[in-house]
Protein backbone atom coordinates (compact mmCIF):
# COMPACT_ATOMS: atom_id res chain seq x y z
CA UNK A 1 0.00 0.00 0.00
CA UNK A 2 2.79 2.44 0.88
CA UNK A 3 5.05 1.60 -2.08
CA UNK A 4 5.40 4.58 -4.40
CA UNK A 5 4.15 7.00 -1.75
CA UNK A 6 7.56 8.16 -0.59
CA UNK A 7 9.46 11.39 -0.98
CA UNK A 8 9.23 11.58 -4.77
CA UNK A 9 5.46 11.08 -4.77
CA UNK A 10 4.87 13.80 -2.15
CA UNK A 11 7.14 16.15 -4.05
CA UNK A 12 5.22 15.51 -7.26
CA UNK A 13 1.90 16.22 -5.50
CA UNK A 14 3.28 19.46 -4.06
CA UNK A 15 4.41 20.65 -7.49
CA UNK A 16 1.01 19.78 -8.98
CA UNK A 17 -0.78 21.79 -6.23
CA UNK A 18 1.50 24.78 -6.85
CA UNK A 19 0.88 24.61 -10.60
CA UNK A 20 -2.92 24.45 -10.16
CA UNK A 21 -2.74 27.37 -7.71
CA UNK A 22 -0.72 29.34 -10.27
CA UNK A 23 -3.32 28.63 -12.97
CA UNK A 24 -6.19 29.73 -10.69
CA UNK A 25 -4.45 33.02 -9.91
CA UNK A 26 -3.75 33.58 -13.60
CA UNK A 27 -7.44 33.32 -14.49
CA UNK A 28 -8.49 35.80 -11.79
CA UNK A 29 -6.20 38.63 -12.81
CA UNK A 30 -6.54 38.70 -16.59
CA UNK A 31 -4.87 41.80 -18.00
CA UNK A 32 -7.23 44.27 -19.65
CA UNK A 33 -7.36 44.48 -23.41
CA UNK A 34 -6.24 48.12 -23.34
CA UNK A 35 -2.96 47.20 -21.68
CA UNK A 36 -2.08 44.86 -24.53
CA UNK A 37 -1.83 47.64 -27.07
CA UNK A 38 0.04 50.25 -25.06
CA UNK A 39 3.71 50.43 -25.84
CA UNK A 40 6.03 49.94 -22.94
CA UNK A 41 9.70 50.20 -23.67
CA UNK A 42 12.59 48.76 -21.68
CA UNK A 43 14.07 51.51 -19.53
CA UNK A 44 17.58 51.29 -20.97
CA UNK A 45 16.31 51.56 -24.59
CA UNK A 46 13.49 54.06 -24.02
CA UNK A 47 15.41 57.06 -25.38
CA UNK A 48 16.12 55.25 -28.66
CA UNK A 49 12.48 54.32 -29.22
CA UNK A 50 11.28 57.83 -28.40
CA UNK A 51 13.84 59.38 -30.74
CA UNK A 52 12.73 57.03 -33.51
CA UNK A 53 9.08 57.99 -32.91
CA UNK A 54 9.94 61.68 -33.17
CA UNK A 55 11.88 61.06 -36.37
CA UNK A 56 8.90 59.26 -37.94
CA UNK A 57 6.56 62.11 -36.95
CA UNK A 58 8.91 64.69 -38.48
CA UNK A 59 9.17 62.68 -41.69
CA UNK A 60 5.41 62.78 -42.03
CA UNK A 61 5.38 66.58 -41.53
CA UNK A 62 8.30 67.80 -43.62
CA UNK A 63 10.69 65.66 -45.69
CA UNK A 64 13.33 68.47 -45.83
CA UNK A 65 13.74 68.63 -42.05
CA UNK A 66 14.36 64.88 -41.82
CA UNK A 67 18.03 65.24 -42.80
CA UNK A 68 18.76 67.40 -39.79
CA UNK A 69 16.95 65.09 -37.37
CA UNK A 70 18.78 62.05 -38.79
CA UNK A 71 22.09 63.75 -38.10
CA UNK A 72 21.03 64.38 -34.52
CA UNK A 73 19.94 60.77 -34.15
CA UNK A 74 23.26 59.53 -35.52
CA UNK A 75 25.07 61.63 -32.92
CA UNK A 76 22.78 60.27 -30.21
CA UNK A 77 23.38 56.70 -31.35
CA UNK A 78 27.15 57.29 -31.36
CA UNK A 79 27.03 58.69 -27.84
CA UNK A 80 25.07 55.63 -26.70
CA UNK A 81 27.73 53.37 -28.26
CA UNK A 82 30.48 55.28 -26.49
CA UNK A 83 28.61 55.03 -23.19
CA UNK A 84 28.31 51.26 -23.62
CA UNK A 85 32.04 50.97 -24.18
CA UNK A 86 32.85 52.64 -20.88
CA UNK A 87 30.17 50.88 -18.87
CA UNK A 88 31.30 48.53 -16.15
CA UNK A 89 31.58 44.90 -17.12
CA UNK A 90 28.97 42.46 -15.91
CA UNK A 91 29.85 39.69 -13.50
CA UNK A 92 29.56 37.18 -16.32
CA UNK A 93 31.99 39.12 -18.51
CA UNK A 94 34.43 39.44 -15.62
CA UNK A 95 34.18 35.73 -14.92
CA UNK A 96 34.74 34.92 -18.60
CA UNK A 97 37.83 37.11 -18.74
CA UNK A 98 39.17 35.60 -15.54
CA UNK A 99 38.54 32.10 -16.92
CA UNK A 100 40.32 32.95 -20.18
CA UNK A 101 43.30 34.38 -18.27
CA UNK A 102 43.54 31.24 -16.16
CA UNK A 103 43.28 29.03 -19.24
CA UNK A 104 46.00 31.03 -21.02
CA UNK A 105 48.24 30.84 -17.94
CA UNK A 106 47.71 27.07 -17.69
CA UNK A 107 48.47 26.61 -21.38
CA UNK A 108 51.64 28.69 -21.04
CA UNK A 109 52.79 26.71 -18.00
CA UNK A 110 52.03 23.43 -19.75
CA UNK A 111 54.04 24.55 -22.79
CA UNK A 112 56.99 25.55 -20.62
CA UNK A 113 56.87 22.24 -18.76
CA UNK A 114 56.83 20.38 -22.08
CA UNK A 115 59.88 22.37 -23.27
CA UNK A 116 61.77 21.63 -20.05
CA UNK A 117 60.89 17.94 -20.33
CA UNK A 118 62.14 17.78 -23.92
CA UNK A 119 65.38 19.57 -22.99
CA UNK A 120 65.93 17.22 -20.08
CA UNK A 121 65.29 14.15 -22.26
CA UNK A 122 67.68 15.49 -24.93
CA UNK A 123 70.38 16.13 -22.30
CA UNK A 124 69.93 12.63 -20.88
CA UNK A 125 70.13 11.08 -24.36
CA UNK A 126 73.37 12.97 -25.13
CA UNK A 127 74.82 12.02 -21.73
CA UNK A 128 74.03 8.32 -22.27
CA UNK A 129 75.47 8.41 -25.79
CA UNK A 130 78.70 9.99 -24.54
CA UNK A 131 78.91 7.51 -21.67
CA UNK A 132 78.42 4.58 -24.06
CA UNK A 133 81.18 5.82 -26.39
CA UNK A 134 83.55 6.23 -23.46
CA UNK A 135 82.65 2.75 -22.19
CA UNK A 136 83.27 1.20 -25.63
CA UNK A 137 86.68 2.85 -25.91
CA UNK A 138 87.74 1.99 -22.37
CA UNK A 139 86.48 -1.58 -22.50
CA UNK A 140 88.31 -2.55 -25.74
CA UNK A 141 90.61 -5.53 -25.33
CA UNK A 142 93.57 -6.83 -27.27
CA UNK A 143 93.54 -10.22 -28.96
CA UNK A 144 94.81 -11.81 -25.78
CA UNK A 145 92.14 -10.13 -23.60
CA UNK A 146 94.31 -7.44 -22.11
CA UNK A 147 92.94 -3.84 -21.89
CA UNK A 148 94.02 -1.66 -24.84
CA UNK A 149 96.07 1.02 -23.11
CA UNK A 150 96.75 3.00 -26.32
CA UNK A 151 93.01 3.73 -26.75
CA UNK A 152 92.62 4.56 -23.06
CA UNK A 153 95.51 7.04 -23.16
CA UNK A 154 94.13 8.66 -26.36
CA UNK A 155 90.73 8.96 -24.71
CA UNK A 156 92.23 10.65 -21.64
CA UNK A 157 94.27 12.98 -23.90
CA UNK A 158 91.09 14.03 -25.79
CA UNK A 159 89.35 14.64 -22.49
CA UNK A 160 92.18 16.87 -21.26
CA UNK A 161 92.27 18.79 -24.55
CA UNK A 162 88.51 19.41 -24.42
CA UNK A 163 88.71 20.75 -20.87
CA UNK A 164 91.46 23.26 -21.72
Amino acid sequence: VLSGRGFAFRRKQKIERQYKKFLRRGRKGDPQQDDQFTETYPEHLKHLYLAEEEMLKKRRRAPDDSRVSEGKLDKAAESVKIERKFKKKTANQKAKEEYEKIQAERARKKEEAEKRKQQREEAQRLYKQKKMEAYKILSKKTKRGQPNLNLQVEFLLQKIQQNT
